[in-house]
């Protein structure tokens, strides 16, 4: 059987790998980022990802392993896979592969901290518990982002124009049943021609889709903003930004916050404002999901 300190050697090995893929998915996470504040929070967690690289490719040097360039490139390949494949899926299957990459991480790193007790390697014992607690904060971000999603957003994050094309189906489905009477089969019969012209190239295809969709939805975002009497927040209409922004703190209710959402983005449409309502659903959905 292994020594304790090359069972130590080959947990950091694999967690030098899955990190790599972690910070290739945050790099792209990045680019999909609805705002400021979310791109800044992924270019953040890519930063702490590289300083959990180096600190495990340290501890690797520290007990006579090296970091090999082949466990490195497997990490960034596998990132890279995984990209790839979520294109054919929803945006929600996309976080939860993110989700089941930060469970087998804080996993990995668990088992670290076992290893790093069973061998007294006080140092390894300090890189585990560093690594138990990064993953378990971004197991509840991620966690708290799909639950926007699910909750009807607007989530943090933007699908791909693929995964937009993909989830074209399930985002009708969302949509109040007198919107889509309005606007379905106008959408449907221009996409019929796009998918028609054989001769595009399956990603051309898929963007264009997206733009049929995104127009359609905006139709009917116009068309089904409530009127300010239907509106949780009674005269929300006349209300100054921060006055808006109090009412939002307040609400509970998703499908109140949703409503303000499309009066506010049908209309003003005030940065701030859908900000703070982005905000709101997001502690909202953290109550629901984690207590």
């Amino acid at each position: 059987m292994p020594t304790p300190q090359v069972l130590i050697v080959n947990e950091l090995r694999a967690l030098l790998r899955l990190t790599e893929t972690e910070i290739q998915v945050a790099e792209t996470r990045r680019l999909q980022a609805r705002t400021q504040a979310v791109e800044h929070e992924l270019s953040e967690n890519a930063d702490n990802g590289r300083a959990r690289a180096g600190a495990i490719s340290a501890a690797l040097r520290a007990r006579g392993g090296h970091p090999q360039a082949v466990t490195m490139a497997v990490g960034r390949l596998g990132a890279v896979a995984k990209s790839n494949l979520e294109q054919a899926q929803p945006i929600t299957e996309a976080l939860l592969g993110d989700l089941a990459l930060e469970h087998q991480l804080q996993d990995r790193a668990r088992l670290l901290k076992a290893l790093a007790t069973a061998a007294d390697d006080a140092d390894a014992l300090r890189l585990a518990d560093r690594l138990i607690t990064a993953h378990a904060a971004t197991v509840e971000w991620l966690t708290v982002v799909v639950a926007e999603v699910a909750l009807g957003g607007p989530a943090a994050l933007r699908a791909t124009p693929v995964q937009q094309a993909v989830g074209l189906g399930v985002g009708l489905v969302t949509l109040p049943a007198r919107a889509v009477s309005r606007g379905v089969d106008s959408l449907v019969g221009r996409a019929g021609r796009v998918a028609d012209n054989v001769e595009e190239s399956t990603q051309e295809a898929a963007e264009r889709l997206v733009d049929l969709r995104d127009d359609a939805v905006q139709k009917v975002r116009l068309q089904l903003a409530p009127d300010a009497s239907e509106l949780p927040v009674a005269g929300y209409e006349k209300m100054t930004k921060p006055r808006s922004i109090a009412a939002v703190k307040r609400l509970d209710a998703p499908q109140d916050i949703r409503a303000i959402m499309a009066f506010e983005e049908a209309g003003k449409n005030r940065a701030d404002v859908v900000s703070a309502i982005q905000v709101r659903l997001a502690e909202v959905a953290k109550d629901v999901v984690l207590g």
